[in-house]
Formats: structure tokens, sequence, C-alpha cells
């Protein structure tokens, strides 16, 4: 409540003893003149005893607001004494007053409590004039001027009480005055109250206004904030609100709106695991706050575009029929029969257990074996979709996991872009060049496939860009490599390896007759029946233009071939063109790689050995002879570390064998030896060399010939056994080109023939040797008895 000050009335006198009228929530102070409703029934008896006697009252507030019948310790001790000066009775039953503090009192005692408070006070006497000090006159004028700076930020006051304030001198009245117009909380007000130095108190008013203002200006600073971020939203609101009325006169509608409720669609149709929902529209619900042309606005829109485009549910129907499965593959694709019974097996897999997990396949082999077109081909065989991922040369993990979305154009991994492309959730998944992944201080993206490629973890892949887990359990991976040693061995060992050697010829010609001559035939416009290939010239072609294990050169020498005869049809001839093995340098021109050639008479010193290569395999010839000298070894034909050791492991075994073949002991320390394999150019290196180069010092030291129709490969050890080797198949076939018809090979390998193909093993004889006595008895001609090296005289 707010009141105003009275004049300055006559000394009145007051009496001892005065009815108590206990004020909610006011402190009534001397010269105050002030509205009441009193609604309490003592209160209304007491106020009745007042107006029948003197019309006092003593007019005291109560401690707690909230008390609607205050006990005596509940109601302040120190109070107003007051006089009413004029009373109204209200319909619903309240008294309405209006009285005028007199003079401060205290409650010295209760006298009585029923039906009203009646109280024994003592009035309290302040000092009415005071000497003027400088002291008093800055207090009055510090408290007049925040009085003004209240006014100056909105406080209202009543014209009357302003005027009073600037005329007061008096500190005690000029304290009242001013407190009783703030509207201050009772304890504080009552704290006033109870100071009884006029100076001390106008001091304490004076902290009061100091706080109030500061209250004052940081309110009217929220204001104005406030005032300045509503005109902003108003004009805002009032902007889209007529751009709405513009688009709904034009029959448009509100792009926000409905690009918000489109999103919550496709998340409700994308049939999203929980959690992954419960994220989704956890950012929506974001993206409706926002401003909709703030960046971080576009960045929520990006996201919820990813998501809604995953195939979290959607998944195409497995064909299981395994007779349909493997004539898809073998129209594909000529030989690999490895390969194609592995996905035969996933299927018949598939067919019996449908939630069985996805293979994880590497395909090893050389470029051009048909790596790549093999992954399709299974994608179509199962009726799947094809993902191709290229990861040569990559080097930062987040290709693979994907950036976190606090980076500007931050986007998910290749993994979950290629399921985004494939459109379903069990698409075949091909992963291009896996040994060739690089490594820096970005990360290693090696170590992040080791959750994509185990199918005991990724069936909750975490990209970083989506952070919510996703399914890749159903997934058939398939990785490619042209080496399998560039893997890092954890990552090998998530994969089951599958080993695609190069073709040999006759697989070449089987290639190129049914896949690469229709289709560039195709390619190249040149009517079907107007053009013919021989068998023959396909074999000239492949060897004698191509050197590889694949079939790309092939491919495109026949693209060379049809050029040629499409530009002749193109210039007027009709006639019937027929490649064969006699025109195909027409077309082609001289030979690039002559083979090499048959060895024809047995020769001393002469072994022919088989090496693999990585387009294929191909036949050594490895070259012995002895000078005089003393004992000396040199080998030639840049050899590398692992075969010149080999030769000296085979000299040291035939000079430990000197006996066994009757080779005379000053021989070795009278002679030089000298190894030599041609193709000097050619880096050769490896263990399979062992056998040869020891069958090759044997005939020169026994003088016995080596057989030119033998070839042999095979690790021999200072004790003549022989060890296994790799690459049979390229070796076999390389020795069937140089028409050899004997081959000497490991015993230890003969189980490997079963993986050679029967039209390479047509018109071979193989010889299996576990130690250097077989394959000398088959590799020389004669016995050690024909012939014996002579002990030269000593001068």
């Amino acid at each position: 409540m707010s009141g105003s000050i009275g004049q300055e009335a006559k000394e009145i006198e007051i009496p001892k003893k005065l009815p108590l009228l206990p004020v909610r929530d006011i402190v009534v102070f001397p010269h105050m003149v002030l509205p009441l409703f009193v609604g309490r029934k003592a209160s209304i008896k007491a106020i009745e005893k007042a107006v029948s006697g003197n019309k006092m009252v003593f007019l005291a507030a109560q401690k707690l607001l909230e008390v609607e019948i205050p006990q005596p310790e509940e109601i302040y001790s120190m109070g107003t004494v007051g006089t009413i000066v004029r009373m109204l009775k209200l319909s619903d039953g309240r008294v309405k007053i209006l009285v005028q503090g007199l003079a401060k009192a205290k409650i010295e005692s209760f006298v009585s409590l029923d039906p009203f408070y009646q109280v024994k006070i003592k009035k309290v006497v302040e000092r009415k004039k005071m000497k003027p000090s400088l002291e008093v006159e800055a207090a009055t004028r510090m408290v007049k001027e925040q009085v003004e700076k209240t006014i100056a930020f909105g406080k209202l006051l009543v014209p009357d009480v302003i005027s009073l304030i600037e005329n007061l001198e008096d500190p005690g009245r000029l304290s009242d005055l001013v407190v009783s117009n703030l509207g201050l909380k009772v304890p504080l007000a009552q704290e006033v109250l109870e100071t009884l130095d006029p100076v001390q108190r106008l001091r304490k008013v004076s902290d009061i206004l100091t706080k109030e203002l500061d209250v004052l200006s940081m309110q009217q600073k929220i204001q104005t904030e406030a005032k300045g971020e509503m005109d902003k939203t108003q004009r805002e609101y009032f902007l889209r609100e007529q751009l709405k009325a513009i688009q709904k006169e034009l029959g448009e509608t509100d792009e926000r709106a409905e690009e918000v409720q489109e999103f919550r669609t496709k998340i409700s149709e994308a049939k999203m695991p929980e959690k992954v929902s419960k994220e989704a529209e956890k950012q929506l619900k974001r993206l409706e706050r926002m401003h909709p042309d703030s960046a971080e606005a576009s960045t929520v829109r990006t996201y919820l575009e990813w998501m809604v485009e995953l195939p979290w549910s959607t998944a195409t129907k497995d064909n299981l029929d395994t007779i349909s499965a493997k004539k898809v593959l073998d129209e594909d694709h000529y030989d690999l029969e490895k390969v194609k019974e592995r996905i035969l097996e996933y299927l018949a897999v598939r067919k019996l257990n449908e939630k069985t997990k996805g293979p994880v396949l590497c395909f090893v082999g050389p470029p051009g074996v048909g790596k790549t077109s093999l992954g399709k081909s299974i994608a179509r065989s199962l009726g799947r979709e094809f993902v191709r991922v290229s990861l040569g040369g990559i080097r930062d993990e987040a290709e693979i996991r994907g950036h976190r979305r606090t980076y500007v154009g931050s986007l998910p991994g290749r993994i979950i872009q290629g399921m985004k492309q494939a459109g379903t959730s069990n698409p075949v998944f091909m992963m291009d060049e896996i040994d060739k992944i690089g490594m820096d201080f970005r990360g290693d993206p090696s170590s992040a496939l080791l959750e994509v490629l185990d199918p005991e973890q990724n069936n909750g892949f975490s990209d970083h860009y989506l952070g919510v887990p996703f399914d890749l359990s159903k997934v058939m991976f398939i990785t490619t490599a042209n080496q399998i040693d560039p893997i890092p061995a954890p990552l090998r060992d998530r994969m089951e390896i599958i080993n695609i050697a190069g073709y040999t010829t006759e697989e070449k010609v089987g290639i190129a007759r049914n896949f690469i001559i229709p289709r560039q035939i195709t390619d190249h416009g040149t009517p079907p029946k107007k053009v013919k290939f021989s068998d023959a010239a396909i074999a000239h072609t492949v060897s004698q233009y191509t050197r590889e294990a694949g079939v790309r050169q092939l491919e495109r020498e026949v693209a060379r071939i049809l050029r040629k005869i499409a530009r002749r049809m193109a210039e007027g001839e009709k006639k019937r063109f027929m490649v064969s093995p006699t025109n195909v340098h027409r077309f082609l021109g001289i030979p690039k790689f002559i083979p090499e050639a048959e060895q024809e008479k047995d020769e001393v010193g002469l072994a022919t050995g088989m090496a693999w290569t990585p387009t294929g395999g191909d036949i050594i010839r490895v070259e012995a002879t002895m000078m005089k000298g003393k004992g000396g070894l040199t080998l030639t034909g840049s050899l590398g570390d692992v075969m010149k050791e080999s030769a000296q492991a085979a000299l040291s075994y035939i000079r430990s064998k000197e006996k066994t073949l009757r080779i005379n002991a000053d021989t070795f320390s009278e002679n030089d030896i000298h190894i030599h394999v041609p193709s000097g150019a050619i880096p050769k290196d490896g263990p399979s060399a062992g056998i040869t180069m020891a069958s090759a010092l044997a005939s020169v030291f026994t003088g016995r010939p080596l057989r030119h129709e033998v070839s042999m490969t095979g690790e021999v050890t200072l004790r003549g056994r022989i060890l296994p080797v790799g690459g049979l198949k390229e070796k076999i076939l390389a020795a069937k080109r140089a028409g050899i018809k004997t081959i000497i090979l490991p015993k230890r390998n003969e189980k490997d023939i079963d993986e050679v193909p029967i039209h390479l093993q047509r018109g071979l004889k193989f010889v299996f040797a576990d130690h250097m006595d077989t394959v000398l008895k088959t590799a020389l001609r004669g016995s050690p008895a024909s012939k014996k090296t002579k002990p030269r005289k000593k001068k």
C-alpha cells in the first residue's frame, strides 16, 4: 500500500493503553496517511472500540504474512500510534478505514487478548530539532538526488509526495517519507522504523536507495534488451505472417512446416531401430526450433537427410536357387571353379539357415584376372545390389569411419556412403585394392576396417558422423588385392583368402572366344557373321603379343584388330574377315614377345628350371661351366640374395657327394665355376631354382649331359632334401609352352597337382622327388660309371 504524509499536527496526548491493529503487509510510519481494509473480526472490534472513544489505535506489523490470527510473539513490538480519520463498512463485511500516523511507540505488554488485542504502550520520543551540519546536509542532498534518479528510472511517486521530499530538511521526517513510498518488504521497512537516530536512519535510507537504483538500472537494461529482441521477433513474426498470407493467396504452403512434416513421415517410414529413431526425432525437434536460414539448421537438415535415406530395414530377397546361380556365374566367367564353389556353398547354407552372417571374402591375384567383375557376377547370381569402393591410396581413418559433425562439410565414411548408394541393407559390397591402404598422422584406415570386416562386431558399426550404430551383418563383403603380404595380419585374419591365379593360354583362348570377342564386336559395331577369330590366332596373340596373368592386354589387342577391320569395312570392303595365325601380324605388327625356343639337344651344364612371375610363369635356363682356376664361384644374371645362397648350397651339396658322383676331389680346388641365368636385365630371386642349379653343377662336374625335355623346380638343402615350392600351375603352364615332357617336382607338392587343371596335365610326366638322388637320376643322361672326371697330373 502507498500513503502520503499529513501536515504536522499539534502535540497530542497519547494514552498508555490502546487497541492493537496488526497490519499484514505494510509498516506504518508517523505522519503517514493511508487507507486500510480490515477483515478480521478481532481487528474490526478493535476499530469499533477506537472509534467509540478517542479514535486512536496502535498499528504494528505482523512478522509472518501468511498467519491469519497472529499471536503476541508474532507481532513486532515497535509500531506507530495512528488516528482513524474515516471509517466505512463494506457490503462484504469488511471495514475500510483511513488512518494517519501520529508517533512511534513500543509495546510494553498485552493488557487483554479477547475480544481484541489491547496493549500497554510507551511513546518513543525523537529529537525534533538538530543543529545544522555538513554531514546532515550532504546526506539529505544525496537522498533527494537518489529519489530523483529512481523517478527517472520509472519509479512512480505521487506529485504531492515529490513536492514534500524536495522541501523537507528534517532528516527523520525525510527518511520516513521516502521509505513509506518505496514499497519495501516488511522486515527492511521495520528495521528503518526501529532506527531512532534520524541521521543514522537517513544513512540507512541512502543505502537502500543505492541498492534500489542498481536494481532499477539492471531492470531497465533487461527491459531494453527484451524490448529490442521482442521488436525483432515481432517484426519477423509480422513478416512471416505476411508471407504466409501471400503464399496462401498464391496457393503455396509453408515450406518449413512442410519440410518438418516430410522428415517426420520419412523417419516413420524408414523403420529405424528404436535408439536411432529417438536420435532422429531429437534432431528434428532441434531443427523445428531453429531459424531456417541459420548455418546450424543446414547441418541438422543434412544429417536428417542421411538418416532417412539409409537402408535401415530395406533388404533384397536372395536368390537361393544354386542351379540358376551357377548358370549366372558360368555365363559371366570362364573357369574360376573355386570361387564359384564357395558362392554356391554360401547359398546352400543360406537356404538352410536364413540368419547366417555374410562371409568376408578376399580375392588375391594379379591384375586383369577378373576379381572386380567376379564381384558383380556374384551380386547378380544372388539377386543383390552391388557396391564398389576403391581403397587404394586412402590414408585417413575418417574415410572409413566418417567425420564428426563438428567439422564444416563433414560427411559419413565410405562404408555408410556405399550403403546409401546400395539402398538395401544386404548388398554385395566390394572393397578394391585393400592391399594399397596407406597410413599417416590422420590414423590407420586398415585398423578401422577391423570392425567393418568382423562378423562378430559389424552388427553395430559406429560411424562418427551418424553417431548411432548401423547393422552391417547382412552385407556380403568382398575385398580384392594383388598381393597378400601388405595386408596387416589382424585384417588378414578376418578374411577368407581365395587365390585367383593367372590364366593359362587355353583358358585365355576360352575367355576370348566366349566373352572378349563377342563384347568387342558389339562395341565396334562390326557384323558378327563377317568377323571370325580362329583359336590358333587367339593363342598366337596371347603368346606373342601379351605377357600378363590376366586378359586386359589381350582385350586391347582384340580391340586393335577389330578397329582395323571396322575401318576397312567403313571404306567399302564387304568380304568376310578371318583372323588366323598367319595374318595376325598384319593387324598387330611384329610380335612383341618371342617365346623361348625349344632346346633341341642335351647339353652338359644346361638345366631347365621353372619360375613364377606376376604375369604367369616362365622357364629359365641355368648355365654352368667350369674353367681352370682356384675353386672360385661366379654368379651372373641379376640374381637376388636368396638365389645366390641356393647356388652356394647346391655347390656344397655336390662337393659333399664327390664319391657318389665319382668326381675327383682336386677338381673343385683346381677349377672355377661360373653359373649364369640368361636375360640378365631381369632381376631374379627365390629358392625354387635350387635343384636346377644343383643339376647343372652335377652335369658339369660329371660331364654327363642333362635331358633337354626335362624341367624342374624345388629348393635344395645341404643334405640334398627337396623342399616344396609354390606357383605350380603357372610353372607347369610355362613348361608345357616350352615343349617340356617331364617335370620334376618336390614330393611334398604331389598333393597340389589336384589343383592343376586336367588339360594342363595332358602329355606331361611328373616325377616327385624328395632327394637330389632322384632328380639327378631323372635329369642326367648315362650313369656315373660311363664317364669319370680324371685328376690332373702334377708337374
